[in-house]
Formats: structure tokens, C-alpha cells, sequence
């Protein structure tokens, strides 16, 4: 099982994740594909200080890799895991804020 702080890879900043931010208060990350909801709750309040009211996981699929234009790499991008939560009224994630 991983540590708090390697169980959580990184925040997932598209538009459709700040979409979601901005209208339910929703952050989205790239988590260990090992990891579970009570783990990644855990791991969310410890690392930010906040009260995380929801977790929802889903694996990202493997797509394929066509290559560019010089060098043709075929091969296939692997799968990852996402999760999206939500906070408790009133808390916020700094790295998701302006």
C-alpha cells in the first residue's frame, strides 16, 4: 500500500474538471491505481487540511499512440485512475484556485 503522499499523484486541471469546480465544487486528481476510497479520503484531508464529503473513483482507459509526423511510435498510452471529490461547504484546495 502506498504512502499518504505518493497516493496521490497530482490534480487533473482540464476544462471539464474546472467546468466541474466551478459549478459543484468538484476537484478532480490522478491517484495510485492501487488506491481506494477510504484511502484516497484519508489521503486528501491529511495532505490539504480539508473534510471530504464524497469520493467517486473511475480508471481512465489505455488509448492507443499513433505517433507523429517524423517518427511513427505505435504503442498505447497506459490506464490511470481518477477520483473526483467533493468538499465540505466552506473548504477549497489552493492548487485549484486562481
Amino acid at each position: 500500500m502506498p504512502e499518504q503522499h505518493h497516493m496521490i499523484v497530482g490534480p487533473v486541471i482540464t476544462e471539464k474538471s474546472s467546468a466541474a469546480y466551478q459549478a459543484r465544487k468538484e476537484y478532480a486528481f490522478r491517484v495510485d491505481a492501487v488506491a481506494t476510497k477510504p484511502q484516497i479520503r484519508a489521503a486528501i484531508e491529511a495532505l490539504f487540511k480539508v473534510t471530504v464529503t464524497d469520493v467517486r473513483t473511475l480508471v481512465v482507459r489505455a488509448k492507443r499512440r499513433t505517433g507523429g509526423l517524423r517518427v511513427a511510435r505505435p504503442g498505447r498510452r497506459p490506464a490511470w485512475k481518477k477520483a473526483i471529490v467533493t468538499l465540505k461547504e466552506g473548504d477549497a484546495i489552493p492548487v485549484f484556485e486562481g
